[in-house]
């Protein structure tokens, strides 16, 4: 056979394969087809965003020093008066607090920028919003935009929450009052997206943010794309509950690319907790989320379900690394909220992760009410495959209970290592095990 008929059925072997796999990546985990829009990887293009509104050609000046929080706003809001455009940071260090994006404006932070949010909280608005499965009044974030159909925050340039302050603070009241909770820390979240449809944060590095990094709540087509976002994990102070980024009744989500390194979970799925959650309408599902091509230091999870979550379905972690990280995914399961977790795939995963997969009881600010008609917990239709770690605790760690139902469970391709070893899956309903191989036992 001729050299040129070998490279062209070369290449029609490869165009079948590529196309197989690109038909095995378009279908969820319940089977459903998944919108092509997640296939869309590209870049915005800044230039296409509108007029573009260097600060500092407003008044604003390149002194890491000056609070500048009004003189900014100001820009904002005369960029959203002329019918949108893009917020630029230019090179240099600006310091303010809580800043608001109006519909039809963006965020760009040029090369070598730096946003450095205050350490006072004072410098912090409170307004109504969302934390910890509730809406309350509270601090803003740094950054907030509700609202905001097609925000965008791009560029290489830094977004510096300042969390040190916070951080120090945060553990000398845990000293004093050791049941202390997030809220009261008083302490301010980095980004805070709400309401919002076609959201882009691309490029950019997100470090000590003072409490959650990324909080998107009731957003849907969100996409990061290859975002650095680094709070402190060893040391002191570490970054509490530094999350990199929760997703808060969130719908079509992709994570692709990137590094993530918190002193907390990395992507948390949330949505609300609590006896009578699915009675409560600002609660929500999160479904459909992509995560793919994560690079995970330390953190909780690659992806957390919980603790203020209770319905989500479609989630899929795979082409991603761990050195450190807590788990590849983790269900908290709260005895005092009803709790249905499905539709999840994590493959093609390699690395030094402590634990592999987790299902546990979650007993933090347990608080279960009266309520005859409690719906019943479960975990279901979870595979993991192609999966290749060194676990430094427990690959599975998958606790059975009475007060949650297991089931539906795949394991196919697996090589782990760990120091405890074991792999019963006994208590699981409908569990499939194909070429399992945990500290060279084969099950």
């Amino acid at each position: 056979m001729k050299t040129t008929t070998l490279l062209a059925v070369a290449l029609m072997l490869m165009s079948a394969v590529t196309a197989d796999a690109k038909k095995k990546q378009s279908v969820w985990p319940d089977g459903t087809a998944m919108d092509q829009w997640f296939g869309d990887t590209a870049k915005v293009d800044v230039a296409a965003l509108g007029k573009q509104y260097v600060i500092t050609d407003y008044g604003v000046k390149n002194d890491s020093a000056l609070l500048q929080t009004e003189a900014i706003q100001k820009v904002i809001d005369t960029a959203a008066a002329n019918g949108g455009g893009v917020v630029v940071v230019p090179k240099g260090t600006f310091f303010t607090g809580s800043l608001f994006f109006r519909p039809g404006t963006h965020l760009h932070m040029a090369e070598g920028s730096r946003l450095k949010g205050s350490d006072a909280i004072t410098h912090y608005k409170i307004v109504k919003t969302r934390l910890e499965g509730q809406t309350l009044n509270y601090f803003a974030a740094l950054i907030n935009a509700n609202g905001v159909d097609g925000f965008t925050i791009t560029g290489r340039g830094t977004i510096d929450g300042n969390g040190k302050r916070f951080y120090d603070e945060f553990w000398l009241r845990r000293k004093v009052f050791p049941k202390c909770t997030n809220l009261e820390a008083l302490r301010p979240r980095m980004i805070y997206i709400s309401d919002s449809k076609n959201v882009t944060v691309q490029d950019v590095r997100l470090v000590y943010s003072g409490f959650w990094t990324n909080h998107l709540y009731r957003c849907s087509r969100v996409r990061y794309l290859d975002c650095y976002i680094y709070a402190p994990t060893s040391g002191y102070p570490k970054g509490p509950s530094t999350d990199a980024i929760d997703l808060d009744a969130c719908s079509d989500v992709l994570i692709r690319g990137g590094y993530i390194n918190v002193n907390d979970d990395a992507v948390c799925l949330k949505g609300g907790k609590g006896t009578f959650v699915d009675k409560d309408t600002t609660n929500g599902p999160c479904r459909n989320i992509l995560i793919e091509g994560v690079e995970y230091g330390v953190a909780g999870a690659g992806v957390t379900f919980g603790s203020e979550a209770w319905d989500c379905s479609n989630v899929i972690l795979r082409n991603c690394s761990f050195a450190g990280t807590g788990n590849l995914v983790l269900f908290k399961m709260r005895p005092d909220t009803p709790q249905k977790y499905g539709n999840v795939l994590v493959e093609n995963v390699t690395g030094t992760p402590k634990n592999g997969i987790r299902v546990a009881k979650w007993m933090q600010f347990y608080n279960l009410l009266d309520r005859p008609d409690m719906p019943r917990s479960g975990v279901s239709n979870v595979t993991l495959r192609n999966v290749d770690v060194r676990c430094t605790k427990k690959f599975y760690d998958v606790q059975q209970s009475d007060k949650y139902d297991l089931s539906g469970f795949t394991f196919e391709n697996i090589k782990a290592e760990d120091p405890k070893g074991g792999f019963d899956t006994s208590y699981i309903k409908d569990c499939r095990v194909k070429d399992v191989t945990v500290n060279g036992v084969k099950y």
